[in-house]
């Protein structure tokens, strides 16, 4: 499984081989690029999958290229479904796509995959807060906005793999991915604190000193109190009525296995108040990102604004840890105050950042009778999810 990579007037092999621990995770930390679902720890949060790590390498034998692999198997077969959250972490400039694409596919076919998942990390689109909530309004989605910045890449890519066949989950508008389309992300990068705080708009600058002069205090827990996160977790989910499917057991696992990769990779930030916890909030660092992945808040003494006293202070941590962006993940699409999930974009927004639009994830049957066959029965479990 070989491809050639030009590098200036000559022409080096690119190698595909699976790789130890040790030498993906080395690889990765010299991505900052990269995002945490591609590091080995994820393999052990997501305990249902078989994983495996492969790296595209240069005839010298360094490392070009990588990709966490998650196999699921499909009952009945000796067939799995290949997933690559949010990666690989390859060269996507590369205007040769083949040279990335062509040795994984053959890679995965020989390991039984009947089809493949990827999410390329190219942007497509992004939105200044100000151009989004300017333009709100009965059935308007982020899509009908004309976009502050088109990634010239991401369309490239995106078309790019169009031409060989992948298809974007649930298509162009659609929303079908494992992984959020929409994410929300603040730039850190050349800013101080000071410029974060400016950034903020009126209300949130406001509900941040009413929280510091009502007394709430933020803190970092640890392992202990990941039972009290979870109680508002719940509470967090039939109040906004979306049900994440996740147990104790879950985030339990997800914070040892990602600390024990690296001390502070997942953080539990807890906001008190009368010595009451009143919301939680995960982070995970890592490379040049840390990311907002999970919040949960009680129903009462909202009035205090606990997750607003959160959010400030994990954008601080993030900006002193060196983090070039904090990206807040998921963010629905809609620009309609009228749709309950509104809210959640609402409350971004007023942090100052942008809505990002990725690439989202793309699939790809193996080929052939029987891989097709297995595709289109996988397509229609999901359907009927």
């Amino acid at each position: 499984m070989t491809a050639l990579l030009v590098t200036g007037d000559r022409d080096v092999e690119l190698g595909m081989r699976s790789l130890d621990t040790t030498e993906y995770r080395s690889f990765l930390d010299g991505r900052p690029g990269a995002s945490f679902l591609q590091y080995p720890s994820w393999a052990e949060v997501k305990s249902q999958w078989r994983a495996e790590r492969v790296g595209w390498a240069l005839g010298n034998g360094e490392l070009a290229g990588g990709a966490l692999v998650l196999y699921r198997h499909f009952p009945g077969t000796r067939k799995y479904f290949a997933y690559l959250p949010e990666g690989p972490v390859a060269d996507w400039a590369d205007p040769d796509i083949d040279r990335w694409l062509t040795p994984l596919l053959t890679h995965l076919r020989q390991a039984g995959a009947f089809a493949v998942r990827i999410g390329p990390s190219p942007a497509y689109r992004r939105w200044d807060a100000a151009r989004l909530k300017a333009s709100t309004g009965p059935g308007r989605r982020i899509g009908d906005v004309l976009a502050t910045e088109v990634d010239p890449l991401g369309s490239a890519v995106a078309e790019r793999l169009r031409a060989r066949g992948w298809k974007r989950c649930g298509g162009d508008e659609g929303d079908a991915d494992a992984q959020p389309r929409h994410v929300f992300q603040v730039p850190l990068a050349g800013r101080t604190q000071d410029d974060l705080w400016a950034g903020l708009n009126q209300e949130w600058r406001r509900n941040v000193r009413i929280a510091a002069r009502a007394g709430v205090r933020v803190f970092e827990g640890g392992p202990d109190q990941l039972a009290d996160f979870y109680r508002l977790l719940e509470i967090t989910e039939q109040r906004d009525g979306f049900r994440l499917g996740r147990s104790l057991a879950y985030f339990q696992r997800q914070y040892a296995a990602l600390n024990a990769e690296r001390a502070g990779r997942m953080r539990l930030y807890l906001a008190v108040h009368d010595g009451e916890i009143l919301a939680a909030h995960t982070m995970i660092v890592a490379g040049g990102r840390a990311w907002y992945q999970t919040g949960a808040s009680a129903d009462h003494r909202r009035e205090v604004r606990p997750s607003n006293a959160l959010q400030w202070q994990m954008m601080r941590d993030a900006h002193a840890l060196g983090a070039q962006v904090y990206d807040m993940r998921g963010v629905p699409s809609t620009l309609d105050p009228g749709d309950r999930s509104f809210g959640l974009l609402r409350w971004k927004l007023g942090t100052g950042g942008q809505a990002v639009e990725t690439l989202g994830e793309w699939e790809m049957s193996m080929g052939g009778a029987t891989n097709n066959a297995l595709y289109r029965a996988f397509q229609a479990y999901l359907a009927r999810r």
